[in-house]
């Protein structure tokens, strides 16, 4: 089943990842993979505080320093041009179009657009703790937004998960759009509670009740609670231990179709997905090559067998 989107899924990315002149020096920072390989499923919006909040290029850099406690943004040779209030004020003047994002891709250490671990000069010795300004207001404005540094995109586990997250977001966009009704929030977790099962056991025992909750004058009040509670969960990583946990809920709706070879061929893949010599791919396939022959419509809709378009690759590296 293949029930991906046909239209591009809109990401918001800082502009210098796409090569887009705007750095302090006049240059870029392209990202081919984001370009080339994400530019096939993501139409991007770019964009850079600091030329929004009216710095030239070239001009001078900016750097976050330490001062009475507070974490600011400064000129890097006059401490006294204070850009923090600014590039606040740039993140707030976006939200219109970024409430239709479904993700955003930051550059890293950057005074403006660093996510996290972004150098901050503490005095007469520098840290990294700090985040961008700009960045650090897009995740207050959207919490539940699903939102990573191009450098951490070299990490496969960190890379699918922030895909999976951008599509579940995604999914969720399209949800709310149609008007959101009990019957409709309800589908929408049964559909991804084995990708929830495979972030946090716990949130997904917390988020049943909150479903159970819903009704007809009380879903739309409960819908922005849920989606929190859902996207901020699956920020944890799936360990290879949790894929199993999973992968072994999934074999058991097979108990009355597997014979003896097929069942030992099963546990031999997820054992060895386990101790890391075969990747999540590999377990996958064998089950979706069972459940064509044994269809099961539960096993079939949930987005954890299919959670974007195959040809990302992405369960091919973790």
């Amino acid at each position: 089943m293949n029930e991906h989107q046909v239209d591009k899924i809109p990401v918001g990315v800082s502009a210098c990842l796409l090569g887009e002149e705007v750095r302090f020096n006049g240059g870029h920072k392209f990202h081919s993979y984001i370009d080339k390989t994400l530019g096939e499923y993501f139409s991007f919006r770019t964009f850079c505080p600091e030329v929004d909040i009216g710095l030239g290029i070239p001009r001078r850099p900016i750097r976050l320093i330490r001062r009475d406690g507070d974490v600011t943004c400064v000129d890097f040779e006059d401490d006294q041009l204070d850009y923090t209030q600014a590039l606040i004020a740039s993140a707030d003047a976006q939200r219109s179009w970024q409430a239709g994002l479904c993700g955003f891709i930051l550059k890293k250490d950057s005074p403006s657009c660093g996510m996290e671990r972004a150098k901050v000069y503490d005095g007469k010795q520098t840290v990294r703790d700090g985040v961008g300004i700009f960045a650090e207001r897009l995740m207050q404005n959207f919490p539940e937004l699903p939102v990573e540094e191009e450098g951490r995109l070299g990490d496969a586990v960190l890379r699918e998960n922030f895909i999976q997250r951008v599509y579940v977001m995604h999914r969720w966009r399209q949800l709310t759009s149609a008007g959101i009704t009990v019957a409709s929030l309800t589908d929408f977790h049964a559909r991804h509670k084995l990708i929830l099962m495979s972030h946090c056991q716990k949130t997904y025992r917390e988020l049943g009740p909150v479903l159970a909750s819903a009704r007809k004058d009380t879903v739309a009040e409960l819908a922005p609670r849920y989606i929190g509670i859902l996207m901020s969960a699956l920020k944890k990583r799936a360990s290879r231990g949790d894929h199993v946990n999973v992968l072994q809920h999934i074999q058991g709706y097979l108990r009355d179709h597997l014979d003896t070879d097929d069942r030992a061929e099963l546990v031999d893949a997820l054992q060895r997905y386990r101790l890391g010599q075969l990747p999540l791919i590999v377990p996958i396939t064998l089950l979706n090559h069972h459940f064509r022959k044994h269809p099961n419509d539960y096993i079939s809709r949930s987005w954890y067998m299919h959670p974007y378009p195959p040809q990302m690759s992405l369960q091919n590296h973790i």
